[in-house]
């Protein structure tokens, strides 16, 4: 004689509640972090070859500048992957003469989704990442404070938690809201949100200002940084005299309507 079990009663229900969680699961976010490939339509601002630095890039043309094209800056072989990665140890910004050798992309944005890897190979490693040629990211080994790693300068504290260290590669993902104006007047500061190797560190921070007087950026010299104008502005990368690598650089355009960088 056969034995038909039933199932027991609570097993569809159970089913049912778990069909409708895997539902309720978010949508993973975006790819994040070290090796993230650029998204369709990004404009590829280093891939590891010289034709793309000198393609993409030029020494940025402010008070300091002591540099004269074509770009030092370097490709070394990467100390832990594959194919070339740029130094920028340019030699006109030795002694940490910041705006003396930085490189700023040929082409300005506004509003803009930004990727970028670092590698520090020796302690103290400083360099920066300068976001509208403006507002830097702090690139600094060794320092936790609001001058520090990670930090939109000078206005958050360093998530130094996220970093992770000397002789690995780190990166900054980036979504970026330009400010806005009205008859030449601010109307809206720029905001930024970023994650550091995948962790989210800032979240629409409204940047207040620019940091480090005229060398350091674009209105960096009107009003002790608080006379921010519209003028257009690039990527832009600090040369500080330290053997810092750069590799996978990439940025897409953004429409950001909404006051929201959050992602």
């Amino acid at each position: 004689m056969l034995t038909f079990l039933r199932k027991p009663a609570f097993v569809l229900p159970a089913l049912l509640l778990l069909a409708g969680s895997v539902a309720m699961i978010p949508q993973a976010k975006e790819p994040l972090g070290v090796g993230t490939k650029p998204p369709k339509g990004a404009d590829i601002l280093f891939d590891g070859k010289r034709q793309t630095l000198d393609d993409k890039w030029t020494y940025w043309q402010g008070p300091r500048l002591a540099a004269t094209l074509p770009i030092k800056w370097f490709l070394v072989p990467d100390p832990a992957g594959k194919g070339m990665v740029l130094n920028t140890n340019d030699p006109a910004g030795a002694g940490g003469k910041y705006g003396a050798a930085d490189i700023v992309t040929k082409k300005n944005y506004r509003d803009a989704r930004i990727h970028v890897e670092f590698f520090i190979p020796e302690p103290g490693g400083n360099s920066g990442v300068y976001l509208h040629n403006r507002y830097e990211i702090q690139v600094f080994d060794g320092d936790t404070t609001s001058h520090g790693m990670g930090a939109v300068i000078n206005e958050t504290p360093s998530p130094y938690y996220a970093y992770n260290g000397v002789g690995k590669w780190n990166a900054y993902d980036i979504m970026y809201r330009a400010p806005r104006f009205e008859n030449g007047k601010l109307t809206e500061r720029p905001l930024v949100t970023m994650y550091f190797n995948g962790k989210k560190v800032h979240t629409n921070h409204a940047i207040k200002q620019v940091w480090g007087g005229p060398n350091s950026g674009i209105d960096g010299g009107n009003d002790g940084g608080k006379g921010i104008t519209e003028t257009p502005g690039g990527l832009k990368l600090q040369a500080e005299g330290h053997n810092v690598l750069y590799r996978n650089l990439w940025i897409k355009d953004m429409d950001l309507a909404k006051a929201d960088t959050d992602f």
